[in-house]
This record gives structure tokens, sequence and C-alpha cells, in this order.
């Protein structure tokens, strides 16, 4: 952290030499060609989602193979073909509680893999929509299984009557009912065009399931129950345990008995575009690339939506500690006393652009509430939920690239500020970071105006930092100017290999890039990264931020 950019050559260089064949096939390869992160569209309102890396992939197709071996790993020689089945009864049934044990903890945003491993929720979100499928699948396997044998036995009279008479019977078949419904509600199309629809149905039909499997094991006939009784209990402690620490977070975060509650200051942007600056009552710590869920009074209240933090600042109180054990305790003076700076309170910003729903919702009601140009913004009661993520750090890297797509900014702001801030402390070894950022118009700068000044104000911010700003569709292009070296601004759209190739032609030490923004340009930042992954080249890691449901 203390050596010149020149005399990081070691970490420039030192990897395996298979890792760029690993991470330009593998890694950050796509399913195929080039599409990854940019959605298939259907129309406006309605896609197919995305698709997943070739690395995800192979981890997906590893779980389906096993769950198909573990499966119908049974006795194919049995000639009693109802003897076969009651055993794939019980093998599909294990096979389905066994899969909701981690397709229950993958969902939350609690999930304590997501520090331990490094990787995002994005990740895990897609594992847990693949288990519930599984799941789903093993469930229908399983009641089938049962069904086939009750038919021959007493026809489907027989079915009806123990459905609707047996409450072993009949809490299996409400389970499979909500577990299908769940499935059909989770199809991408459905999903994508009516997501908080989705969301909260999701959550009630989930709660049913488990419930409708916790009185399948309890009353089966079987002592004691099912042998799977404790996976379902397991399963509800952990479902409530994410849920109660939700709970505390949003307890914490936003309430305190000197200082009240949260409360929310929102400005209409250029751009349908909003400003949000919380003011949370208490002090709470805040790490580069985390994001939080936002909810607001009046704004469908019962929505909550995760945002990307661009900037925080603190409120500090002067507090006096004791200087020697005699003033412990003592009512001594305060100039007996050391005074330090204690921090007390959070403000956390963020850029919300309008989208539908509620990111529309919230900024109509702050045009309106400045319709009469007397007031910049309005003051809302809200709530914080968070911060998430941030297990990406960029510390030790020498050089950081970091691209973003409108308001992608955020995200790419907070690691801005701390890099340039922890190079002129020596807390970090980075030595040359550049922002690549992509907007529509010139009125998108307003957006992080105070924030960007504050940066560019940074001591020895010109030594490290380089900024360059293209204007996919300025007014006029002959009048754009850039206004020093470190800053540059250009017309149309970047050519990323190109960019990229220079940035890797003068890297110093390792080199990270990063990008968060629309998903054609996170997919064509990541085609370039790939393209310098080159045998015996430079080491170079690429970290994708992004959401997808």
């Amino acid at each position: 952290m203390s050596i010149p950019g020149d005399r990081q050559h070691f970490w420039k260089v030192k990897q395996w030499s298979w890792m760029p064949g690993v991470k330009r096939n593998l890694i950050y390869a796509p399913l195929w060609n080039k599409r990854h992160n940019r959605e298939i569209r259907l129309s406006s309102a309605m896609n197919m989602g995305t698709l997943p890396s070739r690395l995800h992939s192979v981890l997906l197709l590893l779980y389906l193979v096993s769950n198909l071996a573990y499966m119908f790993a049974l006795n194919w020689g049995n000639e009693n073909k109802y003897s076969f089945l009651a055993e794939l009864r019980g093998r599909s049934g294990t096979l389905a509680m066994v899969n909701m044990v981690p397709l229950i903890i993958l969902a939350g945003r609690n999930n304590p893999l997501i520090g331990l491993l490094q990787v995002s929720f994005d990740t895990y979100n897609l594992l847990h929509r693949w288990m519930g499928r599984v799941v789903v699948l093993e469930v229908l396997l399983h009641m089938i299984a049962w069904a086939v044998v009750q038919v021959a036995d007493n026809g489907w009279a027989g079915v009806k009557e123990k459905t609707f008479n047996d409450r072993f019977i009949g809490s299996g078949m409400a389970g499979t009912a909500t577990l299908v419904a769940i499935l059909i509600l989770s199809l991408s199309p459905i999903r994508h065009a009516f997501y908080e629809t989705f969301l909260n149905t999701h959550i009630i039909l989930a709660f049913v399931s488990f419930a409708a499997t916790w009185v399948h094991c309890v009353t089966a006939t079987v002592p004691g129950g099912l042998p799977q009784l404790p996976w379902i209990i397991g399963i509800f402690c952990v479902w409530i345990a994410e849920r109660l620490a939700r709970m505390f977070r949003l307890a914490y975060c936003n309430w305190s008995r000197a200082r009240g509650t949260t409360t929310a200051f929102v400005e209409p942007m250029p751009g349908e575009t909003c400003r949000v600056t919380l003011s949370l009552p208490r002090y709470v710590d805040v790490q580069p690339g985390t994001h939080a869920y936002l909810r607001f009074s009046g704004v469908r209240s019962w929505e909550n939506h995760p945002f990307s933090i661009a900037w925080v600042e603190h409120t500090t109180e002067d507090e006096l500690l004791p200087i020697t054990e005699k003033d412990i305790g003592a009512a001594s003076s305060s100039s007996s006393r050391l005074s330090v700076k204690k921090p007390v309170a959070t403000s956390i910003s963020f850029v919300i652009g309008a989208q539908s729903g509620f990111t529309r919702q919230l900024y109509n009601r702050a045009v309106a509430g400045t319709a009469d140009r007397r007031r910049p913004g309005i003051t809302i009661r809200a709530a914080f939920e968070g911060p998430y993520a941030g297990h990406h750090s960029l510390d030790s890297y020498g050089t950081a690239v970091l691209f973003c797509g409108a308001t992608g900014i955020t995200h790419q702001l907070s690691y801005l500020r701390h890099l340039v801030e922890g190079y002129a402390d020596g807390t970090v070894a980075t030595r040359r970071v550049v922002l690549i950022w992509v907007v529509r118009d010139f009125e998108s700068l307003e957006w992080i105006r105070p924030w960007m000044d504050a940066v560019l104000k940074l001591p020895r911010r010109k030594e490290i930092l380089h900024i360059k700003l293209f204007v996919t569709r300025p007014k006029n292009p002959r009048e754009m100017a850039s206004a020093s070296r470190s800053v540059q601004m250009f017309p149309g759209r970047p050519n990323i290999p190109m960019l990229l190739a220079k940035e890797v032609h003068e890297q110093e030490g390792a080199m990270c890039v990063t990008v968060c923004g629309p998903g054609g340009l996170a997919d064509d930042v990541r085609h370039a990264v790939r393209s310098c992954q080159r045998e015996r080249g430079t080491v170079i890691d690429f970290v994708e931020e992004s959401f997808t449901w």
C-alpha cells in the first residue's frame, strides 16, 4: 500500500498459467455467444429474464444430474410395481424435503453464505429459482406415485375420499397444490409482468406450503411422525429467523430514542429521476458497493425495493473521554478530559430512476410536491433496511476500471470516493482509478453533481482518478469540452474494447473491472474483459453488479 504502482509488477502478472483460459471460457463466459445479462424481451412489460453464465450453467447441470441420480437409484429389479412406486414415493418425498433446506437459506437477504463465500445474492437467487423448480417436480412425482397405487386400489373415488377426509393426505395435497401454484406464478413472463403481486403471493403460498408439509409429517401413522419432521421444523426456524433478522435491521436503523425515526428528502431530477437522501437517527456503518431496501410512507408502503447506495455522510458529536484512571466515573472538568468526535447519525443518498409502479409513484409525488417551485424537494417518512452486500473489496488492486450506465453511477460512486481517500491516506494499493460513465444527456450530470464536486476536491485526486463521460444524445456535440485531462467528455457511445485495451496497456498492479448498468452495457464489458484474458497475460478480474428477478 505504500509503494508506487510501477513496483506492483509481481501482482500484475502473478497467476497460474491456466487461469486466463478458465476465466475466458468458464468463469466469465456467457452460456453461449455474448448475451448474458441483457433481458430477453417479449414486450415492453414482459420478458423472459436473462441467461445464466457458463459457470452457473455447469453448476446447475451438476445439481440437476445429481438429483436425477439420487431419485432413480432404485431397485429396478423389483417385479411388484406397487412396491417399486412406494420406494419412488419415499425417495421423491425425501429429496424434496432435503432440497427445501438450501431453497430457504439461499432465498434470504441475510444469507450468511453471501459474506462467507463472497458470492452475490443475485447468484443465490438464480440457484433458488432452479431449486424451487426441482422441489415442485419432486413433490409432483411423490404425489403421482401415491395416486397410482390409490387409484388401482380404490379408484378415483378413493383418492377424493382420502383427500377430503384424511388429514395426512389432505395436507399433502394442499402442499402440492400451493407449490404448483408457486411454479406457475414464477414463470418468467408472469413474474416480470406482475412482480409485486408475484412476490407477495409467493411469500404467502410458501408459508402455506411449509405449514401443510409440517401437518403432513406430524399426522402420519408412523409413531412420532415421519422421519423428515425435524427437517421441516428446521426449515421453519430458518425462515422465521431470516424474517426476524430483517425486522431487527428495520427497527435498529430507523428508530432512536434520542433522534426519532428516519425521514427522506426526495428531489425530482432531470430525466425522470429522484435524488433521495435518508436521514437515519443513528450511526450505520456503510461499506462501498452496498445496497439497501427502501420503503416510503404513502408510496406503496407495503413494498420495498433494492437501490445502490451512492453517498454516505456521518453526523458527529463531541464526546469527552477520561485521560487518567482517576477521571473514570468522576465529575472532572472538561479540561481534564479528551474530546473526540463520535458518529451519532448517518445520512444515506440514492438516485432512483422512475420506471413503473413504486418508482413512478415516488417521482410523481416529488414532482407534485415541488410544483410551486418554492422548495427543491419533499420530506416524507421512510424506512431503511440494510446495508447488504459490500463483499467485493477493490483495495488490493493496483488498477480499478469502473464502468456504469445511467443510474448505475450510484454503485461506482461509493468505490470512487473510498479509493481516492484511501490513496491519499495510504490505506489501499490502488494507484489508478478510471471511471467510464455512459449517460443519455447532459442533464443526467445533475443527479450526482454535489457528490462529484466533493470527489474532485479530495486531496491528491488528480494523481489517481481519470473520468471519461460519454453522452449518447448530446444536443450539440461541438459544445462538448473536457474540463481537464483527468475529466474528459465524449459524444456517442464508448468503444469498450478499445478503452479496456488502453487501460490494460497502462495497467499498474492487478486490475479489477467492474460494471453496473443496463444489461447490454454489462454484456459488452464482460465480452471485452474476456478478450483481454490471454495466456501469460496480466491479472484482470471482473465483477458485475446486477439484480435479476
